[in-house]
C-alpha cells in the first residue's frame, strides 16, 4: 500500500483533510503529516478538525512517499511560502509521483512552477493564478492530468476527488 505524505498547517479546509485522509487509511494506505514540527497541533480553519503532525519538513525526504496529498484552505497559501515545502511537493511532480490536490492545494504547485502544459482545476479564486502558471484550467468536479495529478475545486467535489486519488493509487 501506498505512503501518502500530506502537506498541512493551520487554517486547512477541515473536511479537504479528515474525509480523503480517512478514505485512504481505509484503503489502507498510510497517510503521514508534515508541517514545521513533528508534533504541533494544527487547526481547520472550520473548528471542526485538528491534526496533529506526524513529522517535520527538516526530517523526511520526498523519496520516502508514494505519493502527496494537498489540501485547500489556507494552508497551501502559508506553506509554499517556504521553500522547503516547495522542493518537496516539487520532487513528486518532477518525478511522476501521484499528487492530489483540491482547492487551494495547487497553489503549492504554481509556486513549485510543476504546471504548465498540464490540465488541471482548483478553487475559483485561484484559476487566473493557475492559468498564468501555464494550466489548462477546466470548471470540474475531478480533473485527472496524465497518471499523475489529481485535482478538484471545493468540498463539494471531495467524492469525485477522493475516488479518483484511489483509483490512481491502485
Amino acid at each position: 500500500m501506498a505512503k501518502i505524505a500530506c502537506l498541512i498547517t493551520t487554517m486547512f479546509e477541515d473536511k479537504e483533510y479528515t474525509e480523503p485522509a480517512k478514505a485512504f487509511r481505509e484503503a489502507g494506505h498510510k497517510v503521514v503529516t508534515i508541517e514545521k514540527e513533528e508534533g504541533n497541533k494544527v487547526e481547520g480553519k472550520q473548528g471542526v478538525a485538528t491534526v496533529s503532525v506526524d513529522a517535520g519538513i527538516d526530517h523526511v525526504l520526498p523519496g520516502d512517499f508514494d505519493a502527496l496529498f494537498l489540501p485547500g484552505g489556507f494552508s497551501p497559501d502559508i506553506l509554499r511560502a517556504d521553500d522547503r515545502f516547495v522542493k518537496f511537493a516539487k520532487h513528486f511532480m518532477d518525478n511522476n509521483k501521484p499528487v492530489f490536490a483540491i482547492c487551494h492545494g495547487p497553489q503549492i504547485l504554481i509556486t513549485a512552477k510543476t504546471l504548465e502544459g498540464r490540465t488541471a482545476t482548483g478553487y475559483q479564486s485561484i484559476r487566473v493564478d493557475m492559468e498564468y502558471a501555464g494550466v489548462n484550467y477546466r470548471d470540474e468536479e475531478v480533473v485527472i492530468c496524465g497518471n499523475q495529478l489529481v485535482t478538484s475545486r471545493q468540498p463539494d467535489d471531495i467524492p469525485a476527488f477522493t475516488r479518483e486519488s484511489l483509483n490512481l493509487l491502485k
